[in-house]
């Protein structure tokens, strides 16, 4: 790292699965499936630090202190107003701002053959927000599915929602707009110019959000294809034991991806904005619409809208997440 700290990547394998996580970010860096045809690596990433330490793409990280966006980067919280670092075109506070958690170096707590444990603790003050936080993310592999457990706990009011913020292509490389892709969401949140929620709750019914049957992420078959970027609405609170989220089908490799979570929102982001300028794993070229995020979350901008799920976080509460990808093939 930039001030001299090692960071360290672990493997970790069961069942079919093999995964490389990475101190930096928390950073899910590989993950490999097994199938008829052989091993298969089903998310973006790259061969050397500097190449994530010079992205921009949060590839594999885990965003927070509080993951998308939140409007100017400012809230008022107990009767005092925050400011946040303006991370994106000076407006709006993205992934918890230029140095969040995805840019951080965390400690192992504990690993084996199958699970890590890291930690990382973010002072008062950090990035504008309130409060110290200690956080934690376990990488734990177990019956053909990754399973991601998040925690935080602070000494003081603030906000936390952790995103695991992986790039999905579960065909190894072109265009993801091909996968099939099933959301179980009856709504999103629609986003103003700026891609901050208006705070309007709609229905999915029929059109380009329309994800409850499973169908191809291309929504022009013909035309231009309009990218997404959204929040879907999966509940308005989250839930004690995940429960599944989307689905996801790459058309060549056969391999389906069921997503389990805990939480109320999930945003699916097309990768409209890729390639980024390295070069990918391996050598891969990278190109638009590459890979797909699908990333749990509460509701973003969540602070400024009282019914949306809350990202409040306060002393003694515990913040607790915890999402699951499932591999199967398609039958």
């Amino acid at each position: 790292m930039p001030g001299g700290s090692a960071v360290e990547a672990i493997s970790i394998s069961a069942d079919g699965l093999k995964a490389t996580v990475l101190t930096f970010g928390a950073t899910l860096a590989d993950l490999i499936v097994a199938t008829p045809a052989g091993p298969r690596s089903v998310i973006l990433g790259f061969d050397d630090l500097d190449s994530y330490l010079g992205h921009g793409g949060y590839f594999g990280a885990i965003a927070g202190r509080c993951a998308n966006r939140i409007a100017d980067g400012r809230f008022s919280l107990d009767g005092r107003v925050y400011q946040l670092y303006l991370n994106e075109a000076g407006r709006t506070h993205l992934h918890g701002g230029s140095d969040g958690f995805f840019r951080r170096n965390w400690t192992i707590v504990d690993s084996n053959q199958s699970s890590v444990l890291l930690g990382l603790t973010s002072s008062d003050g950090d990035q504008g927000y309130p409060g110290k936080v200690v956080a934690t993310c376990r990488y734990s592999l177990d019956a053909h599915r990754l399973r991601i457990a998040l925690g935080a706990r602070t000494d003081a009011p603030t906000l936390v929602n952790l995103a695991p913020h992986a790039y999905f292509n579960l065909d190894g490389s072109g265009s993801i707009l091909d996968h099939r892709l099933k959301i179980a969401a009856e709504a999103y949140t629609p986003v103003d110019a700026q891609n901050i929620p208006t705070g309007e709750v709609l229905a999915v019914d029929g059109g380009d959000f329309d994800f409850r049957e499973l169908r191809a992420v291309r929504n022009e078959p013909d035309g231009d294809h309009r990218p997404y970027d959204h929040n879907f609405v999966l509940a308005m609170q989250p839930a004690p034991e995940p429960w599944h989220a989307a689905r996801l089908e790459g058309p060549r490799s056969g391999i389906r991806l069921d997503l389990w979570t805990t939480e109320p929102g999930l945003q699916f982001y097309d990768g409209v904005h890729l390639p980024v300028t390295p070069p990918l794993r391996g050598g891969i070229a990278p190109v638009r619409h590459g890979g797909l995020c699908l990333e749990p979350q509460r509701f973003p901008d969540a602070i400024h809208h009282p019914h949306f799920p809350s990202a409040v976080l306060r002393p003694g509460e515990v913040y607790s997440q915890v999402t699951e990808y499932r591999f199967s093939t398609v039958e």
